[in-house]
């Protein structure tokens, strides 16, 4: 980014923070006898690109910023939400017509008797600037590498903030710079290979090694499809298809809550009756600073957290909601104690050796369509998607035909677990409904055997 740029950048952050400040003050000195707030901002100034067939087809930059109130009184809460402008009049305007509206509302609802009030002195501000692509560079950087290739896909990147505050005194101020390139490309036929690269720094070299490995596996979706027959076959999972099995443990995993409720697919692993692998070691990380740590009440959750150490549950997302509800302790989890920075620690098989090691089985690159399948159980059930291969003695011989697989966390995690690789990705939430997603997830590669095929 030009040191311009740069500078600019700098006094848009203070200018946003600043006039965010004036707003919780401003709030926070109007409340009355009885009443407490806290207030949530979301915000973000992004350039999005979308490609298509290498061509650009659309690109423009959006500044957008939205602002939640919470106001709580005698047990009972209410919210609304407004825009946040960055305009002193405009937001003081909105935010005492948010207030007003609130207080007609609140005491017409029923009591909470879990309602989480503010609490504590805790204070943050987390800046990460990144070195990202001026506005003007994206074309040039990215195009050049898929001439006279079918590439399709959106770039989105520039700066999101997060902020809190609360009447207790809590304030916390999150914003970071990054990147993410979601893309796929195809073959005459329809077949696709698909990537992700992000980051917070572009890297032309990285960039172009990404693309070098999409157009090998490319070339061999151009071989006729192999149709496999149901059944268990030793599976190589890559980084990005692990993460959309990890992604399952945020939905009726590592929440505390949903354990209480016997609704967790972690159950049997909590009361010790099942292990995973003792190369299986999943943390909550939140050094990649890609997300803030504070959560919806303002506590901050540990900069580490481990969850699963070596096969074994260690601890578990507990929110101050649930805490209170269950007679837990709170460990600064979100609002719905689902995984936010998601680190699964690799291992000792080298990338040049996957092959080899899997031998006679498939090759996995993206699954789609998970859902439980049998959730006490922990099985999951979803779809091969992108660029996934038969293999024989280390030789990818032919692309698959789509198949349908039903597999227990505990068998392809836990005893089938053959192997991780030594190098993780960061696999991108590329959501934009709403607003950019923040953070991803770290995953290395998985062998396992036996994993099982249905359709």
């Amino acid at each position: 980014m030009k040191l311009v740029e740069q500078a600019n950048l700098s006094a848009d952050i203070a200018h946003r923070e600043a006039i965010f400040d004036r707003l919780v003050e401003a709030l926070l000195s109007d409340l009355q006898s009885g009443e407490q707030a806290k207030l949530e901002l979301t915000g973000e100034q992004s350039q999005f690109v979308r490609f298509n067939n290498a061509r650009v087809r659309q690109t423009g930059c959006v500044t957008d910023g939205e602002i939640s109130l919470t106001l709580m009184d005698d047990r009972r809460n209410a919210y609304r939400s407004f825009p946040f402008t960055g305009d002193w009049e405009v937001d003081w305007r909105q935010a005492s017509m948010a207030l007003a509206e609130l207080r007609q509302e609140v005491p017409q609802l029923p009591e909470d008797p879990y309602l989480v009030l503010p609490a504590g002195n805790a204070t943050s501000n987390d800046i990460h600037t990144g070195k990202l692509l001026a506005p003007e560079q994206v074309t040039s950087a990215i195009l050049p590498d898929v001439v006279g290739l079918d590439f399709t896909g959106i770039y989105a990147a520039g700066l999101q903030v997060r902020a809190f505050a609360d009447s207790a005194g809590q304030k916390h101020w999150f914003a970071t710079e990054s990147f993410a390139l979601d893309y796929s490309l195809f073959t005459a036929d329809g077949q696709a290979v698909k990537g992700t690269f992000a980051g917070n720094e572009w890297n032309a070299e990285a960039y172009t090694a990404k693309l070098a490995d999409s157009k090998q596996q490319l070339e061999r979706l151009g071989r006729s499809p192999k149709a496999v027959p149901r059944g268990q076959y030793r599976t190589y999972l890559a980084p990005s298809a692990v993460a959309d099995l990890l992604g399952m443990f945020s939905w009726g995993g590592v929440s505390e809550s949903a354990l209480q409720r016997g609704d967790s697919a972690l159950t049997m692993l909590q009361r010790g009756e099942k292990k995973l692998s003792p190369h299986f070691t999943l943390t909550e990380n939140f050094r990649h600073g890609l997300v803030p740590r504070f959560n919806d009440w303002g506590e901050i959750a540990p900069m580490e957290l481990p969850l699963i150490e070596q096969g074994e549950l260690v601890n578990t997302l507990i929110n101050s909601r649930t805490a209170k509800e269950y007679g837990k302790t709170a460990n600064g989890a979100n609002g719905i104690e689902s995984l936010r920075s998601p680190d699964l620690s690799p291992g000792n098989l080298p990338a040049a050796e996957i092959l080899q090691a899997l031998g006679t089985g498939l090759y996995l690159s993206n699954l789609h369509y998970l859902n439980w399948s049998d959730r006490p159980t922990g099985r999951v059930t979803g779809m091969t998607r992108y660029a996934c291969f038969w293999v024989e003695n280390g030789e990818i011989i032919a692309p698959i035909e789509n198949l349908r697989f039903d597999e227990s966390l505990y068998r392809c995690f836990g005893d089938n677990l053959v192997a991780l690789t030594t190098f993780q990705e960061f696999i991108p939430e590329v959501g934009t409904y709403d607003q950019r997603s923040l953070g991803g997830v770290w995953a290395p590669g998985i062998l396992a055997d036996g994993f099982t095929y249905t359709l």
